[in-house]
């Protein structure tokens, strides 16, 4: 059993759903097919349900009129039959009903909006299921809601959906579902927010031991640099689950970071492919690589720099934790972290909290603070540990001012501060590494 996975983009138009249709029809392999909802529309659903929150019923109907009018234009280039195109439009008739229905709930509060925001998922699997049944493609479709759970803590039950859902997909060549909603410990309409349909799929994956989940883009793979600011970039063949999260966490977004954690903890293969050329490889990730070396490069913009130099740093212990006590407190992951005998530097991606955050730090010592600096991250198996990769990047980015440096925290990572208006120059300059 393979999983399949196609985001928004895959199924933004009639022609993407057609596409997808055959890319699932290539071969007789059984599969268990997972679609987000129709790009954009996630979005309108979640600014609906705002204008609700805010008792703006009127302008929220007419936002619903308008992405409904939306949905009749995908259903007339959709189907090609008069008797498809009703059994489309009948599905749009009865989905939008229930969504115009918010618009009349007296108290529209937060656990309406999460079953609004389902909506999306729900009208894309079941116009692709209706597109494939006057295609006479023979599949099911089986809600999330039957067997996609979460615990108290929001994570999911991985066992419980596997005892659930085998049964369900038995001897069926092809499962339609949706990604990203679920139903919580209390059995009400949630969702799985860390990587919505990516994570889905993994799950899936991890629970009915699948041979291989594959995620489908329009991208033929993990690139090695950053395609949208260098010239001749190309995909990568082959990445552990380790550098494959490094480089999702640090700015490559073809990937959520967290979304293939189901996978990895039990070794299930992730392949990326692109719904552009489905004959290109892809990228697989899983437990062994065999490249060595640099593999890949990834740019993470927004970030804040903040240094607080401390006489009272000097051979003292404790300082740090009081440090990191102040990030906790206000709840704001550290990416970065450097430190010498008086000062302390570390970088955020959250700013939020940061006006609070340096008054309590002033309290420890001088703080500096430096906005619009950006991580680059070069990612590769064992990179750290290889005598002269170090000075390889430093001899390409000679003439760049590298504000910190983070080197053997992961064995698959090297971790440079740069200010954001050096980053092209930067990532142009390390695409020589290849």
């Amino acid at each position: 059993m393979i999983v399949y996975k196609f985001g928004g983009t895959s199924v933004g138009n009639a022609q993407r759903m057609q596409k997808v249709a055959e890319l699932i029809t290539l071969d007789n392999k059984s599969k268990v097919v997972v679609l987000s909802a129709v790009s954009g529309t996630t979005n309108t659903l979640v600014e609906i349900g705002e204008l609700l929150l805010k008792g703006s019923n009127d302008t929220a109907l007419k936002l619903i009129e308008s992405l409904k009018n939306d949905y009749l234009k995908l259903v007339e280039e959709l189907y090609s039959s008069s008797a498809s195109k009703d059994e489309g439009l009948a599905v749009v008739n009865k989905y939008f009903g229930q969504i115009e229905n918010f618009a009349n709930i007296p108290d529209f509060n937060l656990g309406n909006n999460k079953t609004l925001v389902a909506y999306g998922e729900i009208l894309s699997t079941n116009l692709f299921a209706a597109y494939l049944k006057s295609k006479n493609i023979v599949s099911q479709l089986l809600s999330a809601f039957d067997f996609m759970t979460i615990d108290e803590d929001g994570e999911p039950e991985i066992e419980k959906i596997g005892s659930k859902l085998k049964p369900l997909i038995q001897d069926k060549p092809l499962t339609i579902t949706q990604g990203y909603i679920c139903k919580n410990h209390l059995g009400q309409t949630d969702n799985l927010k860390r990587g919505g349909s990516d994570y889905t799929a993994s799950i899936i994956g991890a629970a009915i031991g699948a041979k291989e989940v594959q995620i489908w883009t329009d991208i033929d793979g993990m690139h090695n640099n950053d395609p949208r600011v260098v010239d001749k970039t190309s995909p990568i063949e082959a990445l552990t689950f380790d550098e494959a999260a490094e480089l999702a966490y640090f700015g490559a977004k073809i990937l959520h970071p967290t979304s293939i954690l189901p996978a990895q903890k039990y070794k299930i293969p992730v392949r990326l492919k692109s719904t552009m050329d489905h004959e290109a490889k892809g990228t697989l990730i899983g437990l062994d690589s065999n490249q060595s070396d640099i593999k890949a490069i990834a740019a993470k913009d927004n970030i804040t720099a903040i240094k607080v130099k401390s006489t009272r740093m000097l051979l003292a212990y404790g300082f740090l934790q009081n440090i990191f006590e102040v990030f906790n407190k206000y709840k704001t992951p550290i990416d970065m972290i450097t430190t010498s005998e008086v000062a302390v530097s570390l970088t955020i991606d959250d700013n939020r909290n940061l006006p609070q955050i340096t008054e309590v730090l002033k309290s420890f010592g001088v703080v500096e603070i430096d906005e619009n600096q950006t991580i680059i991250c070069i990612v590769g198996n064992m990179v750290s540990e290889r005598s002269g990769v170090l000075k390889k990047i430093f001899d390409c980015i000679s003439e760049i001012p590298v504000r910190m440096v983070s080197y053997g925290g992961s064995r698959h990572n090297i971790s440079l501060l740069i200010d954001s208006a050096y980053k092209t120059e930067t990532l142009k300059k390390l695409n020589l590494l290849f």
